[in-house]
């Protein structure tokens, strides 16, 4: 078994693409948000991409948005109320955006690439200098993607502190899946003992409540989630896995105990679904939930992993 790397252009897209040479690779577009645009797995019926991209540039600029599908969610996801939170005694407003982040649209640059017989590694970087005035501390922001045997994608964040002080991080990203399959005809599993509790503007009230619907794979027909699940580490093996029972594809998830929140949204067209890995529920920076705090100089990682099965 062999991997290899390419550099590409397609559709308006600079694509770096880490290969298995039995069939499966990853596109990843580092000059957007580190984006994960696909990941294709040899199938039956012929090479299968269960990721939800951005069919070109226009499309991208057009909806990400609207959606940001696939990208980097950094220096915080989902939301913050009011776009405002308090740090050490001082109130911030971020500018940008209140969801998702600051570096969905920031460039990242590739500053190692490796492949070989065990997988193909790409990282990629991208300094924040503090520019907005909601979220003024220098960081770096890592993000390695690694292509494995068994139609493995494994991704790594490293938040590394740049700043004089401890600074907020909620880390995730954004990826969304799809098997060519309409939503309700697939089904979840995850492990889950609680749910965060929303109010009417999706922002957690404080509260946890025992939560185990889907301990046991439930169709999707007609459910719909933009939720928050605390996930249950106790348990073995892959602790979310996404099926579709007609075409034979199962897409599992096995996330790090750094990421103990699983966010799951049905989008309104139901061709995919967003599952997230992430550190802390949405407005952590408010209610703390998952809020991870890095001090000066040091740094904090995450990893997830994706295996397709077919």
């Amino acid at each position: 078994m062999a991997f290899s790397i390419h550099h590409l252009n397609k559709d308006g897209f600079d694509l770096i693409e880490l290969r298995d040479e039995e069939g499966a690779y990853v596109q990843v577009i580092a000059g957007i948000g580190a984006l994960l645009h696909a990941f294709v797995v040899p199938h039956k019926d012929g090479p299968l991409n269960v990721v939800d991209s951005y069919k070109d540039l226009a499309d991208y600029r057009s909806n990400v948005t609207g959606s940001f599908k696939n990208v980097k969610l950094s220096p915080f996801a989902c939301r913050i109320r009011e776009a405002a939170y308090t740090w050490y005694g001082k109130d911030y407003k971020v500018q940008k955006s209140p969801i998702h982040g600051l570096l969905y649209d920031e460039a990242f640059t590739l500053i190692m690439e490796e492949a070989g017989d065990k997988g193909a590694v790409i990282d990629l970087e991208h300094h924040y200098r503090g520019t907005d005035p909601g979220y003024p501390f220098p960081y770096t922001c890592n993000v390695r993607y690694r292509l494995l045997p068994e139609n493995t994608l494994e991704v790594t964040t490293t938040i590394l502190n740049h700043h004089t002080a401890p600074i907020p991080i909620m880390d995730g990203w954004h990826p969304y899946f799809t098997t060519g399959s309409p939503v309700d005809e697939l089904e979840l599993q995850f492990w889950s003992t609680e749910i965060v509790e929303f109010d009417a503007k999706l922002i957690p009230t404080g509260k946890k409540l025992p939560y185990s619907e889907f301990a046991a794979a439930k169709s999707m027909k007609d459910v719909k989630l933009d939720n928050s699940f605390i996930l249950d580490f106790g348990k073995k093996g892959l602790l979310c896995t996404l099926r579709d029972p007609k075409k034979g594809v199962s897409i599992g998830f096995q996330p790090s105990e750094a990421y103990p929140i699983l966010q799951v949204y049905t989008p309104p067209h139901r061709r995919s679904i967003a599952i997230e890995n992430l550190t802390g529920a949405p407005d952590a920076f408010n209610n703390g939930l998952g809020l991870v705090t890095v001090a000066p100089g040091a740094s904090e990682q995450f990893t997830a992993a994706i295996t397709v099965t077919v």
